[in-house]
């Protein structure tokens, strides 16, 4: 799920520190709004755009930062709503429901492990790079280029 690889310069420790701060946004956001899944994703923003203009490494990890949330974000947001509409219409909770649930305490706890990884590694100076994300994050970016 996550790989090291090298970035294309070394970043300086106010920059790793900046980088990991990126990830550690959406934990600081699940304390504060954990049933509301666009408080997370508005944290990362927010950071995001405060820092768009910064280093590549800084701007690299803010991206994939973002990336990782938008995704999971459409997936919370279903099951929130699905969960408000059976709560308030009286609904018995189907098959299908609870296996959805179950699926997204999953993923929410992937991601947020992997979070905690990522956050470590980089602050650390580590590049480290989620498999889908950070290929699109080079797309956005094009900021990792291999030293020729």
């Amino acid at each position: 799920m996550i790989t090291n690889t090298s970035f294309y310069y070394k970043p300086y420790d106010s920059e790793m520190e900046r980088a990991s701060n990126s990830y550690l946004m959406s934990l600081v956001a699940v304390v504060a709004g954990l049933p509301i899944p666009i408080i997370n994703l508005f944290a990362t923003a927010f950071f995001y755009l405060g820092n768009r203009k910064s280093t590549a490494f800084v701007k690299w990890h803010c991206t994939q930062a973002l990336l990782s949330q938008l995704f999971l974000f459409f997936f919370n947001s279903f099951g929130f709503w699905w969960t408000v509409s059976i709560v308030f219409n009286n609904e018995k909770a189907s098959n299908y429901y609870i296996a959805y649930i179950f699926t997204l305490i999953f993923f929410n706890l992937v991601e947020f492990i992997t979070t905690l990884i990522l956050a470590t590694r980089v602050r650390k100076g580590i590049h480290a790079e989620m498999y889908f994300f950070a290929d699109v994050t080079n797309l956005i970016c094009k900021t990792n280029e291999s030293q020729q």
